[in-house]
């Protein structure tokens, strides 16, 4: 399992055969991370694909960079243009890319059987771990999101309406917007237990003269990068 099949083989003339079959284990991999990735939770279409093919790509690639340190600076300075994702990505998604990437390293490098160990092992821990509930307090957790005017100041304002609707509340971000004229602000909320978010939304709407808020929960709220 442990050994490449490109020991017995030229560095630099690799056996077509050889070759072709790291590429379709890569991709049949691939494929399962895919199926994996996909099997809980909402899954992007093309970030699917991407992971699906991704593997047998980066094999394709280290395969012919092997033993060459030029043509292998070239390739790093190369992927170091990609960008996997327009915009921020959750925990889940980062992570899938990088061990499509470490499976498709394996293939190139002909450790096939590593690369399927670490499909199983990693894919398999992933997709049981989606199944376990989540952890107490995280269902209840909420990012709020609120913009007010730059007259108002906003260091206490809120404090009494999260007393009555969250156990805790804490200010991570403050930033301007519109020209300094707008304060958007981003607490972190755990909300308290039968709490009415229609009701807590409205009061704050009292509070900002009824400027925009956003209330986000479960993963949205603590899985982004």
């Amino acid at each position: 399992m442990l050994s490449s099949v490109f020991e017995n083989l030229q560095i630099d003339a690799p056996d077509l055969g050889t070759l072709a079959a790291c590429v379709v284990t890569a991709l049949v991999l691939g494929l399962a991370l895919a199926a994996i990735f996909c099997a809980r939770g909402r899954a992007s279409r093309s970030l699917a694909s991407t992971i699906a093919v991704l593997p047998a790509m980066v094999c394709v690639v280290i395969a012919l960079v092997n033993g060459n340190v030029g043509a292998g600076v070239a390739v790093a300075g190369a992927f170091s243009l990609v960008r996997f994702r327009s915009v921020p990505g959750s925990a889940s998604d980062m992570g899938f890319v990088f061990l499509a990437m470490c499976v498709g390293l394996a293939c190139g490098m002909g450790y096939l059987g590593v690369a399927g160990l670490t499909t199983v092992l990693v894919g398999g821990a992933y997709l049981a771990l989606s199944f376990v509930g989540a952890p107490r307090g995280e269902s209840s957790r909420r990012t709020l999101r609120i913009t007010v005017p730059e007259d108002l100041d906003y260091t206490a304002l809120f404090d009494d309406v999260f007393g009555e609707y969250a156990n805790t509340s804490r200010l991570t971000c403050v930033k301007t917007a519109n020209m300094g004229s707008l304060y958007k602000l981003r607490y972190e909320l755990e909300m308290a237990p039968g709490a009415s978010e229609r009701e807590f939304i409205d009061a704050l709407r009292c509070r900002n003269g009824n400027l925009e808020v956003s209330l986000s929960y479960g993963e949205e709220a603590g899985n982004e990068l």
